[in-house]
């Protein structure tokens, strides 16, 4: 078997492919890549097993077949080519490819195609479709809340939730929300399920470079995602996702709108200063004079910072991990954001104070952490 295919393109299709592939694997096969050449078409897959990705290329072959190729010597081989035409020899009995480039010839073994696993199919699925530039941005707002924690699994994902009036996106992580809400989209009934962090890492990736529709495909088991000329299936985390609508306040008489990039700067400054283990930081707020503080008792660090805000409400003094503040307000991109409060053991909201489109709606919840007065 033979093809001859542009370096450039077979490199940025194959970094693309291996972003699923774990760095140890149990099955030696799983470190390699699926070539499957049919009339012309170059269709590369990889997978863990619980997510499989493949994309397509058009190349130069008069034949049809099958190899599977070590993915990290490929790359690294690949990576060191500026653009040109590589021709691939492939012995389908011995498993040998050879590779010739305009400098000189590459020998390496690959595996057998028939031992490779079995790509998923969705049975019977349910559709709908999201523009790319919506999927990432609502995935970058929200896979950063997600949990890690093993015991409860279903937070480790992000929990799409489709209705016939708009789609929305739910990550938690017990400390943090986000609920991200797409208006320009819609499902044709009402359905929900959770998608695991490493398949959306990927897909994030790959879909912001481009607009064009991701049109994905879902059952009780798998989902799948579609674009330009890949295809990414992974397994649903199976659970009953938390009612998050239950935990966000709706009686928030302490209203404060202050400028995101001021308030994000001043919080990184002055958490430099907090306790390595909370990482708290103080909000105090007293008619239009925002209060930043944070001390760390065990070696006498301290930082104060004033910011100018407009708020409604009583005078207020709350905590927050900084940690959590800084990703929140590192993924808003309005000037100003609305922190809402009610009681300094409650949960505070932070929102745009006025939203970049009509067509998304975000919300983020953190919860406090206690004051030591």
């Amino acid at each position: 078997m033979k093809f001859i295919v542009s370096s450039s393109s077979l490199q940025k299709q194959v970094q693309a492919v291996n972003s699923v592939i774990n760095s140890s694997t149990v099955l030696p096969i799983l470190d390699c890549i699926l070539f499957d050449i049919n009339k012309g078409e170059l269709t590369l897959t990889a997978t863990d097993l619980e997510s499989t990705i493949s994309s397509k290329l058009q190349i130069e072959s008069k034949e049809n077949g099958q190899i599977c190729i070590p993915a990290r010597l490929l790359i690294d081989t690949l990576k060191t080519f500026s653009e040109q035409p590589l021709t691939f020899s492939v012995d389908t009995k011995k498993f040998s490819i050879e590779i010739s480039s305009d400098y000189g010839k590459y020998k390496l073994t690959g595996q057998n195609a028939d031992d490779y696993p079995k790509i998923p199919t969705i049975e019977n699925p349910s559709t709908f479709e999201l523009g790319g530039k919506a999927m990432a941005s609502a995935l970058n707002k929200t896979i950063f809340a997600t949990g890690n924690d093993d015991l409860r699994p279903v937070m480790s994902g992000v929990y799409f939730q489709l209705s016939t009036d708009n789609i929305t996106f739910v990550a938690t992580d017990a400390h943090k929300l986000v609920r991200y809400r797409r208006l320009d989209s819609k499902a044709k009934f009402n359905a929900s399920f959770i998608v695991p962090k490493k398949p959306l890492n990927i897909l994030k990736n790959l879909v912001t470079a481009n607009d064009n529709e991701v049109k994905v495909a879902y059952n009780n088991t798998n989902a799948t995602f579609s674009f330009d000329n890949y295809t990414l299936i992974c397994r649903l985390i199976d659970g009953k996702y938390p009612n998050y609508d239950a935990v966000i306040p709706k009686e928030n008489p302490n209203n404060m709108t202050v400028g995101r990039t001021p308030l994000l700067s001043s919080i990184k400054r002055v958490s430099i200063f907090s306790n390595k283990t909370t990482h708290q930081v103080r909000l105090k707020i007293a008619g239009s004079e925002l209060n930043v503080s944070a001390e760390d008792l065990d070696y006498a660090n301290e930082a104060n910072e004033r910011l100018t805000c407009q708020y409604v409400g009583d005078d207020m003094e709350i905590g927050f991990n900084s940690r959590f503040l800084i990703e929140m307000l590192a993924n808003i991109e309005a000037d100003d954001v609305t922190v809402e409060m009610s009681a300094p053991n409650r949960a505070g909201i932070i929102k745009p104070a006025v939203s970049d489109s009509s067509q998304e709606d975000i919300l983020m919840l953190v919860m406090p952490v206690m004051l030591n007065n």
